[in-house]
């Protein structure tokens, strides 16, 4: 297998997940006893990726410990990251991005079935959930040969993000080398990376890698953690 690596993005407030995060970085909340990044850490050793890169910002120096746990992490710090979107994240991990086949994958996840990161990936893809009826979260639009059309907000019968992509080589540095571009012009601040990638489409070749709402929970809210763990109950 080619050589990967993977890039974590924890380098956001955590806003929704408060009071829980005002001193502890919502990657580092715990759910059943593992901290969410731990999950995705594992789960990526478990596939064999040579190299993680974490991206953190707001309370960067409590994941300091994971480069002494992990001896393949390694800690990049986003200094944007309270004034800019989360493009900022992938911004300071362009570099690395080049170097390999690369995951990219959103740090508070909480991967429950770790077998979905062994698939056998041969081309660029984002990991997607089938959702039914409308649903006003980032989506996928597919033409009828299954490649990604659109990568945005709200769609009806489709794929939802899940937080995790995947990207080749080639593809990963195409990407880095449009969110550098993106940097030289007004308005970037406000970017979402995947609206990178959704306007590079037409240089991309990306499909669908299904997988089910209980293999990886996106815990977005109190609330939320709450009904997965119920230890939280006390905060909701």
């Amino acid at each position: 297998m080619a050589k990967e690596i993977a890039v974590l993005m924890a380098a956001g407030l955590g806003s929704r997940m408060r009071p829980l995060t005002e001193k502890v970085p919502k990657p580092l909340v715990k759910a059943h006893g593992r901290s969410m990044i731990d999950t995705v850490i594992s789960a990526l050793e478990g596939r064999g990726v040579e190299h993680i890169y974490i991206v953190v910002g707001y309370l960067g120096e409590q994941f300091g410990f994971l480069a002494e746990k992990y001896p393949n992490v390694t800690i990049i710090r986003n200094t944007e990251y309270n004034e800019k979107n989360n493009i900022s994240s992938i911004h300071a991990a362009a570099e690395v991005m080049r170097t390999a086949d690369c995951f990219i994958c959103e740090a508070d996840l909480f991967v429950s079935d770790p077998s979905i990161f062994k698939a056998k990936l041969d081309r660029s893809c984002y990991y997607g959930k089938m959702v039914k009826g409308y649903s006003d979260d980032w989506v996928f639009d597919l033409d009828k040969d299954g490649f990604i059309t659109r990568v945005g907000k709200g769609g009806t019968d489709t794929y939802n993000m899940v937080g995790v992509s995947y990207f080749k080589q080639k593809d990963a540095a195409l990407i880095a080398d449009a969110v550098l571009e993106a940097y030289r012009h007004e308005g970037h601040e406000q970017l979402y990376w995947d609206e990178i990638v959704d306007q590079q489409l037409g240089n991309l070749k990306l499909v669908i890698n299904p997988v089910t709402a209980e293999q990886i929970v996106e815990i977005d809210s109190v609330d939320e953690l709450a009904e997965f763990d119920p230890d939280y109950k006390k905060y909701n």
